[in-house]
């Protein structure tokens, strides 16, 4: 059975960790020697340096050496005394170490000494437990798979990073279907850019990459001094985006987005803030424009067919 190998795995381990120990004490007696030696070689070095820096130092205040000879025997003498205090430190690890070994030697012999007689006492009591063992392992595994499915409902997980901006279904305790909506999440990282709508008369002249000025609620479009946070009335802006069909009442949505050679927008804009818009068209005379507007006509029409167009056709 496993308990019997067990039982003569460990007899091996404690042979093989105890003969381990002992070759390691062996070493470390030979690394104490060595050590001890070093210490004492270098003790002798500190020694002598101190003596040098004491004549160095006499020499000095007699007018014989100069200050640069007598900090560069100083200095001398500070690396000695560091390189010391590290063989020193090392000699007393060294002999430190000695000691946890035998420490260690007695510990391990203890524990396996232990381990076996636990192993051989549990040996037996292990044959009766072995077989309700494995029925409560199958029992185990089903209960850790429910627990598993029951802890994954308890999250859900976005398709993107964003902000929580309403929460569809509110309450303790209810029931969500599979493919219901549960919040309504703002991206986290977006891309700024105003819905506007435009007459269908007007938006023949209007083009991609357009130029519009714009004017956000909160921003008046004429500045007064003093006016707190808003020093800039309108704004620049581009379209980007002209829909091919109308949206509403007969105007065509189009999307400005920021003009990057013109102001950059508020940082604090919001998504649904009120904003106003205008595009210069072509340019026309007064009267042009009034007789324009009275008749309800385009301002002109885009891509007139040509003579030479016609007779083609």
């Amino acid at each position: 059975m496993a308990l019997e190998k067990q039982i003569s795995a460990l007899r091996k381990a404690r042979e093989l960790k105890l003969e381990q120990i002992k070759i390691k004490q062996q070493q470390t007696v030979l690394k104490f020697e060595s050590d001890s030696i070093d210490y004492e070689a270098e003790r002798i070095n500190y020694e002598v340096a101190e003596k040098q820096f004491d004549r160095q130092l006499a020499l000095y205040e007699q007018g014989l050496k100069s200050l640069t000879e007598l900090e560069s025997r100083k200095l001398k003498l500070q690396e000695s005394a560091a390189k010391l205090v590290s063989k020193e430190n090392k000699f007393l690890a060294t002999k430190n170490e000695f000691l946890s070994l035998a420490v260690e030697l007695n510990a391990v012999e203890a524990e396996y000494l232990d381990k076996i007689s636990k192993s051989e006492s549990d040996l037996g009591a292990t044959r009766s437990d072995l077989y309700e063992s494995e029925g409560s392992l199958a029992k185990l595994e089903n209960e850790y798979a429910n627990l598993k499915i029951r802890s994954d409902q308890y999250s859900i997980k976005a398709p993107q990073d964003g902000y929580i901006v309403k929460a569809l279904i509110a309450g303790i305790g209810e029931t969500i279907k599979e493919g219901e909506s549960v919040v309504t999440i703002l991206p986290a990282s977006t891309d700024l850019a105003v819905e506007l709508y435009v007459k269908a008369m007007d938006v023949s002249l209007l083009r991609a990459g357009g130029k519009v000025r714009l004017q956000f609620d909160g921003w008046p479009a004429l500045q007064f001094s003093g006016w707190p946070n808003a020093s800039i009335g309108t704004f620049g802006g581009i379209v980007e985006v002209i829909d091919y069909v109308d949206s509403q009442g007969g105007k065509y949505r189009i999307l400005v987005k920021p003009d990057p050679n013109d102001e950059e927008w508020p940082d604090i804009l919001r998504i649904g803030s009120g904003a106003n818009g205008w595009a210069m068209l072509d340019e026309v005379p007064v009267w042009y424009e009034l007789w324009r507007q009275f008749n309800g006509f385009p301002p002109q029409l885009p891509n007139v067919p040509t003579a030479e167009a016609s007779s083609k056709k």
